[in-house]
């Protein structure tokens, strides 16, 4: 066993892990630096929960590379899926057309 992957486990077992902005670092002994530390990582928590287009577009992105990952893998299926979107689609602005010039 080298000695070299040794250190790299020390080194990873002692480097701090970064904090989440909505996470409260632990050892603050100052009970004001406390309190701070605490009323920022409840306004950064409700920040990420109250910022609803922020949220929207991360869904969005993450829904974009799924779809992308399952075009690449399967581009028959992918094909004839966005056929069908298509049709269907269609078919729905055709019902609402009819129904309004009748």
């Amino acid at each position: 066993m080298s000695s070299d992957g040794s250190v790299r486990a020390v080194r990873a077992a002692s480097a701090p892990l970064p904090v989440p902005r909505t996470a409260v670092p632990l050892g603050i002994a100052d009970p004001v630096e406390q309190a701070r530390a605490e009323l920022k990582a409840a306004l950064a928590a409700i920040e990420v929960k109250a910022n609803v287009p922020r949220r929207l577009s991360e869904a969005t992105d993450r829904e974009v590379a799924r779809a992308r990952t399952f075009a690449r893998r399967n581009p028959g299926a992918a094909t004839a899926a966005v056929v069908a979107v298509a049709s269907a689609v269609g078919g729905l602005v055709w019902l609402f057309v009819r129904s309004y010039t009748r």
